[in-house]
């Protein structure tokens, strides 16, 4: 495969993520410029990574013609940047959530509807566990998918597993929601560990998303994303079997239960002389996830971005869409119901919007 050149606009703490897998891939990506407005914020990254980096996005384009932009700055700014983006005819992988609000999203889809290359930055799905978990899902090895109870992550990402592992798309859902508070121990944060003992107030979202005959059970706990000791939580229901993190059980026949675990292979560890790296999930015999790029020492997080990417690069080569707008409009657009109900204490029904068409 060639190499990728991309270019990022937005000098934030998301796009360092992309800086890192292309210096880990170098024979796969390569930046080739970042557009930072902050004259500080621009040399500190130059400094750092020694991309090129330009005022604007016509400086860009006057100097260089990526193959696709990824869009990482404020989601306020959004709209206005996609616009400008693919008004200069370039494919753009943007940063969760494509806009804040529904309108938003609506006025994105209108660029969307006239031509617009855009696709939503979602890698959630593509991490290797969560990867191997839709596969099960989708098997049919525990039968169709009727209930996913998912405690993760956060908002649109959350929303994002839920419906893939749920296999639904654009229709209505009924939901509620509830928040309850706790003390707990502060934990890491994106500067790195705590720097003392603090006692912090953790907010917990419960909701139910009842698309009739599928239910989603969303729980969103504040900091669990890198918390030492709240741990996730994924179980997957069919008729046939369940899916309980990584504890596979499902019926062969009318009497015969099969139990599998989810095995993480990793090579370089115990007496194993490979250098470190992720090969895949297997159940049993089965490989329910194989890592596109085996034989590099990349985190869980890092491989679904990588493989994110090198799926914007297909499809910026006339390929298949990797996230299109429509799916990350709305995950997001059902993480706004599920504030929605949350504040006014009633149950919200989602409804049909132009995106799903």
């Amino acid at each position: 495969m060639k190499t990728t050149r991309f270019a990022i606009v937005g000098g934030g703490f998301r796009t360092n993520f992309y800086l890192r897998i292309a210096r880990a891939l170098p024979q796969l990506f390569t930046c080739i410029g970042m557009v930072i407005r902050n004259a500080e914020q621009a040399r500190l990254m130059h400094e750092k990574w020694g991309v090129a980096v330009y005022p604007d996005l016509e400086a860009l384009t006057a100097a260089e013609r990526p193959d696709f932009v990824v869009l990482s700055v404020a989601r306020e700014a959004n709209p206005v940047l996609l616009a400008d983006i693919t008004r200069a005819r370039l494919p753009v992988l943007c940063e969760t959530p494509p806009a804040p609000t529904l309108e938003g999203l609506l006025e994105v889809w209108q660029l969307v509807k006239q031509g617009a290359p855009i696709q939503v930055a979602e890698q959630y799905p593509l991490q290797p566990l969560n990867a191997a978990r839709i596969a099960v899902a989708r098997s049919g090895l525990i039968g169709t998918v009727s209930q996913a109870q998912l405690a993760l992550t956060h908002d649109y990402h959350a929303i994002g597993l839920l419906r893939q592992i749920l296999g639904v798309g654009f229709e209505p859902a009924r939901i509620t929601a509830r928040e309850f508070s706790a003390p707990v121990m502060r934990g890491p944060g994106r500067a790195g560990p705590p720097a003392e003992a603090v006692i912090d107030t953790e907010h917990q979202v419960f909701a139910y998303l009842d698309f009739a005959d599928k239910l989603g059970v969303y729980e969103s706990t504040s900091g669990q994303v890198r918390s030492w000791i709240r741990a996730g939580r994924v179980l997957i229901r069919g008729e046939r079997g369940e899916l309980n993190m990584s504890d596979l059980r499902y019926m062969r026949d009318f009497r015969t239960s099969v139990r599998l675990e989810l095995q993480r292979i990793d090579t370089g560890q115990d007496c194993n002389p490979e250098t470190y790296y992720h090969r895949g999930i297997m159940a049993g015999e089965r490989w329910l996830y194989e890592n596109p790029f085996a034989d590099i020492a990349l985190g869980d997080d890092e491989i679904a971005g990588a493989t994110l990417m090198r799926k914007m690069a297909e499809y910026a080569d006339g390929g298949e869409a990797p996230y299109p707008f429509a799916e990350g409009a709305q995950d997001h657009y059902l993480s706004l119901c599920i504030s929605e109900a949350l504040t006014s204490g009633q149950s919200v029904t989602s409804t049909v919007q132009p995106w799903a068409g």
